[in-house]
C-alpha cells in the first residue's frame, strides 16, 4: 500500500507562525506522540447565514425599528366579538335586613362586610376598578406544571384578599397553546390554587376562532395527539385535517416517519389530491418537525392546496398560513428556555425562500401582534361587566411578563404600563436594552402587583383583608396562603 505525504492533502506538516486556528480533533495523537490526523481549517459558508432566506418582517427584534405588526397582511385581523353571558358581580348589596324574628342573627358574610367597607372608601374603590392587570403565565405565574409561589399570592390579592375586599380586574394572555381553554384553565386553577375562569383567559390561538367563518377545510398543525383538532372543533371549524390524516393516506409524503398502527387507526385518511385545503393553521408547537414541515411545504408549493401538485406560480396559487404566536423561546422546567413556535416558523420561511426565491406571506397571532391586544380589550371589558356590573375598559392597564420580545414590546406598543419579571426568559441587567419595560423590572410578579397597586391606590394600601372571620379568598384560613 503506497504511503502518503502531508503535501498530498494540501496541508503542511509544521504550520508556520500566524497560521489560522484549526479545529482540534479528539484522539488525534498516537501513543508515541505523533499525530495521526489531518487538520482542516474551519470555515463558515455563506449558506450558514439564514438572513437571506428569512421573511423580511422577521428580522426586527427591537421595538426601535419594528413595524406596528410583523404580519404581511397587516394588523386588521378578524377577532371574536361575541357577547359573553354576564354573571353576578363579586360585590352585591343585599336588600334584606340582618335580623330574623325568632331566629339567630345572620352571621357576617364577605359580600356584606366588603360592601360596608367599600361604601366608606369611594375614591379607592373607583381607582381599583379603573386599573387592571394582564398576566403572561409561563415564567410569571408557573414554570410548566410548577407553581411560582409569589404568583399565587398576587392573584389572592387581586381576587379580594385586600383591605377593600374588592376584586381588581385581571386577565391572562399567554402565547401557550395546544389545549381547549377550559382544560387549560382547570389545570392552572389546580396549580395556582386560585380559580381562573375561561372568560378571563386568552391563549395564543383563542382569537383564531374568528377564522372559522372564512375557511371550510383547514390543516391544523401542532400540539399533543389530537388536542388541537378538538380545539378547532370547539372554535367552529367545519372540516379539520391534521398531518396524521395525510400520512395515513400517503406514507411516502413523510419518508422518515414511523407511522404506528395506533396512529393509523385514529386517523381520517381521504384522497387529498382531490381535497382542496384552504388554509394552514399552526395552533401549537410542532411535535414532529420533519413531518409537519414537509407537509406544510408541499401545501405552500401546491396548486391552491391540492397535494401531489406543484404550482406554476408560487405566489398567486399559494394558500394562506396562520401561526398562533411568534415566540422564539419559551420557559419550561428545563434550566434554559426551549425553542418555540417562532423558530419553527423561521425555519419554514428560510426553506420556502430557498426553494422558491419568494418571501413567505404569513399571519402571526399571539403577543406582540395587534389582534391579540384588541381582543384582550374585548375580554377585559366583558370581565369588568361580570365582576362589577360595569361594561367599561379600565384606564390604567399593567402588562406583567418575562419575555421582552413579546410581553414587553407588545404592551409598550399598545400603550400599557409594562412590568418585566426575572422569573422567566429575562435574566438581564437593570432593564432590557432593546425593549425596556416602561413601569420597571421586578424580582417576581408579587412585587410588580404591589408596586402598581400602591401607585394607583396609595402607598398605605393594605394587601390583606382585615376581618379574619370572613376572608374573601381564604375563608379565614391564613395558613392556606402561598406567601405569609
Amino acid at each position: 500500500m503506497p504511503a502518503y505525504e502531508d503535501s498530498d492533502f494540501g496541508v503542511n506538516a509544521a504550520p508556520a507562525a500566524g497560521t489560522p486556528a484549526t479545529l482540534a480533533i479528539p484522539g488525534g495523537v498516537e501513543e508515541n506522540g505523533t499525530e495521526n490526523s489531518i487538520e482542516v481549517p474551519a470555515t463558515r459558508t455563506s449558506m450558514a447565514d439564514p438572513s437571506p432566506y428569512m421573511h423580511q418582517l422577521s428580522l426586527s427584534p427591537s421595538m426601535r425599528d419594528r413595524r406596528g405588526s410583523r404580519n404581511s397582511f397587516g394588523a386588521s385581523l378578524p377577532i371574536p366579538r361575541s357577547k359573553r353571558q354576564s354573571r353576578l358581580s363579586s360585590v352585591h348589596y343585599p336588600d334584606q335586613k340582618s335580623g330574623r324574628p325568632g331566629m339567630p342573627p345572620i352571621q357576617p358574610t364577605r359580600e356584606i362586610l366588603a360592601s360596608q367597607v367599600q361604601d366608606l372608601a369611594g375614591e379607592k374603590v373607583k381607582a381599583a376598578k379603573d386599573m387592571a392587570f394582564i398576566f403572561d403565565i409561563d415564567g410569571v405565574l408557573v414554570h410548566g406544571d410548577r407553581l411560582i409561589p409569589e404568583g399565587q399570592r398576587a392573584l389572592e390579592i387581586l381576587n379580594g384578599d385586600n383591605e377593600l375586599g374588592i376584586k381588581i380586574p385581571h386577565i391572562f394572555v399567554t402565547n401557550g397553546s395546544g389545549k381547549p381553554e377550559t382544560a387549560r384553565c382547570d389545570q392552572l386553577s389546580n396549580i395556582l390554587h386560585v380559580p381562573i375562569s375561561v372568560d378571563q383567559f386568552i391563549q395564543s390561538h383563542t382569537p383564531m376562532r374568528a377564522l372559522a367563518d372564512y375557511y371550510n377545510t383547514v390543516l391544523v398543525v401542532g400540539g399533543e395527539g389530537y388536542k388541537c383538532r378538538e380545539v378547532a372543533k370547539e372554535y367552529g371549524f367545519k372540516d379539520i385535517v391534521v398531518p396524521n390524516d395525510i400520512v395515513a393516506w400517503d406514507p411516502t409524503i413523510a419518508p422518515y416517519r414511523v407511522f404506528t398502527d395506533e396512529e393509523r387507526a385514529t386517523s381520517n385518511p381521504r384522497d387529498f389530491s382531490k381535497t382542496r385545503i384552504e388554509a394552514i393553521m399552526v395552533f401549537s408547537d410542532s411535535r414532529d418537525y420533519a413531518t409537519d414541515m414537509q407537509i406544510i411545504m408541499d401545501l405552500l408549493r401546491s396548486e391552491n392546496g391540492l397535494l401531489h401538485t406543484m404550482a406554476k406560480d408560487p405566489v398567486s396559487q399559494r394558500i394562506p398560513i396562520y401561526f398562533s404566536q411568534g415566540d422564539m423561546l419559551c420557559p419550561t422546567e428545563h434550566p434554559y428556555p426551549r425553542m418555540s413556535q417562532g423558530t419553527f416558523r423561521i425555519g419554514l420561511e428560510a426553506m420556502y425562500k430557498a426553494l422558491t426565491g419568494e418571501d413567505l406571506e404569513r399571519v402571526v397571532y399571539g403577543k406582540p401582534e395587534m389582534a391579540t391586544y384588541k381582543y384582550a380589550d374585548e375580554v377585559l371589558t366583558s370581565w369588568m361587566e361580570q365582576i362589577h356590573g360595569e361594561e367599561v375598559l379600565p384606564s390604567h392597564c399593567y402588562m406583567i411578563g418575562d419575555n421582552p420580545a413579546s410581553d414587553i414590546i407588545g404592551g409598550n406598543m399598545y400603550g400599557w404600563n409594562t412590568c418585566l419579571v426575572r422569573t422567566g426568559v429575562f435574566q438581564g441587567g437593570d432593564n432590557d436594552e432593546n425593549n425596556p419595560a416602561s413601569f420597571g423590572v421586578f424580582k417576581n410578579v408579587l412585587e410588580a402587583v404591589k408596586t402598581a397597586i400602591r401607585k394607583e391606590l396609595g402607598e398605605d394600601f393594605n394587601f390583606e383583608w382585615s376581618d379574619e372571620r370572613v376572608n374573601p379568598v381564604l375563608g379565614g384560613d391564613k395558613s392556606a396562603s402561598a406567601i405569609e
